[in-house]
């Protein structure tokens, strides 16, 4: 197949066309700065009035409860570190779960050498939190609980409502990060009981460098960014109009179409997974079996090294990964799949392909027969498997 087979959407979607259209405008003709009081800036003050609207009309909170930032990881590292200076007084112990994404795990760090306690929560072999762990590990002085919504290497979703119903029973702030769930799942902040919820453009077919961070209103975190009035005086410096502009147009669409969608996404995923499970041997599916993103499937195979497989693949015109995009180049398993108990050997060899609705049935047969040739050519230049062959 010529055409290029891109299952890399956890990584990044393409931008819409539409989007793209929304955007032009604001780069060339309305390029008033929003913050002005002429008339030519209420343009740009109304374009984002109304993006930040369609957003909150997408979680089900007000649009004052909104706050753009520069995309997912800054309103990840602005809910932790942010409440931490707001209520390190009361405590400096945050509870969060070793499956994050490393905006969230990177920043705990960063506030550990700062004086913070963190617990990080196990999950089970799915990548399902564990409830009962997560209420125990909560003290006098936990300040916060940061639970990703859904896993962006093995699409688990995890358990928000319950998650929100222990944070508020111990009266304990509650942030999601909700960068891969936003757009494909429904979400709606007050019936989960989120305080905070991060999420980013790029991941539903918006454009990269924007994203929003939710505050419910009444959460006194401080602002994150200095230097200006913008966002309510919590995040300086000048709006990024067209920006904001194309992740309402972005959200509109998903929110609209969702239903379609993710239907066909799903029909899409199980599909590849029965294939590549029933006729690939030792192999096996990481995450929930349907408890996952709509668009997620995520698999080990023995006795191979996952950054060949995708090499190989990349030479067939597939484009997958490994797992999260911003962990690409290192040579440490994912921590996500050592977490759900995989030994290394095994956790080595992952293959995630996460797809979209313009993917097809004819793509998926074509994935399959590629990934059949490739593990069967690295098994036998594997000396493991060549042992486990011969010992069976």
């Amino acid at each position: 197949m010529e055409k290029k087979i891109y299952l890399d959407n956890a990584a990044t979607t393409k931008t819409k066309p539409e989007v793209v259209e929304a955007m032009l405008p604001y780069f060339s003709e309305l390029y008033g700065n929003p913050s002005s009081v002429y008339e030519f800036a209420a343009h740009s003050k109304k374009a984002i009035d109304e993006a930040r609207t369609i957003i909150a009309d997408a979680i089900g909170s007000e649009s004052t409860e909104i706050y753009f930032t520069g995309g997912g990881t800054e309103a990840d590292n602005w809910a932790l570190i942010a409440t931490a200076e707001a209520y390190g007084q009361k405590g400096k112990h945050i509870i969060t779960s070793k499956i994050e994404h490393h905006a969230i795990l990177h920043t705990c760090e960063y506030l550990q050498k700062r004086g913070f306690e963190v617990t990080y929560i196990d999950v089970d072999e799915s990548g399902i939190i564990k409830l009962d762990q997560l209420e125990k590990a909560i003290r006098p002085t936990t300040i916060l609980i940061s639970i990703m919504f859904a896993n962006n290497e093995i699409g688990t979703i995890q358990p928000i409502r319950e998650i929100g119903e222990i944070a508020r029973k111990h009266n304990v702030l509650f942030h999601t990060d909700a960068v891969q769930a936003f757009g494909q799942l429904d979400i709606n902040v007050d019936e989960l009981g989120i305080d905070m919820l991060s999420a980013s453009a790029h991941k539903l077919n918006g454009p990269k460098g924007i994203g929003f961070l939710y505050i419910r209103k009444g959460i006194r975190i401080r602002s994150f960014i200095h230097g200006g009035a913008q966002e309510r005086g919590r995040r300086a410096g000048t709006e990024n109009v067209p920006y904001a502009v194309g992740f309402g147009k972005a959200v509109e669409i998903a929110m609209k179409t969702m239903k379609e969608r993710t239907k066909k996404e799903i029909e899409l995923r199980d599909y590849l997974i029965k294939r590549i499970l029933s006729e690939i041997p030792y192999t096996r599916l990481n995450g929930h079996r349907t408890r996952r993103l709509p668009n997620n499937a995520n698999f080990s195979f023995q006795f191979i090294e996952g950054e060949s497989l995708l090499i190989m693949l990349d030479m067939n015109n597939i484009c997958a990964s490994s797992g999260s995009a911003c962990t690409s180049g290192s040579l440490d398993p994912s921590h996500v799949l050592l977490a759900i108990g995989l030994p290394h050997e095994i956790a080595h060899g992952s293959l995630r392909l996460t797809l979209s609705d313009e993917n097809t049935f004819e793509e998926m047969d074509y994935t399959v027969e590629k990934i059949k040739e490739t593990v069967d050519k690295l098994r036998k230049m594997s000396p493991l498997y060549e042992d486990f062959v011969r010992t069976r």
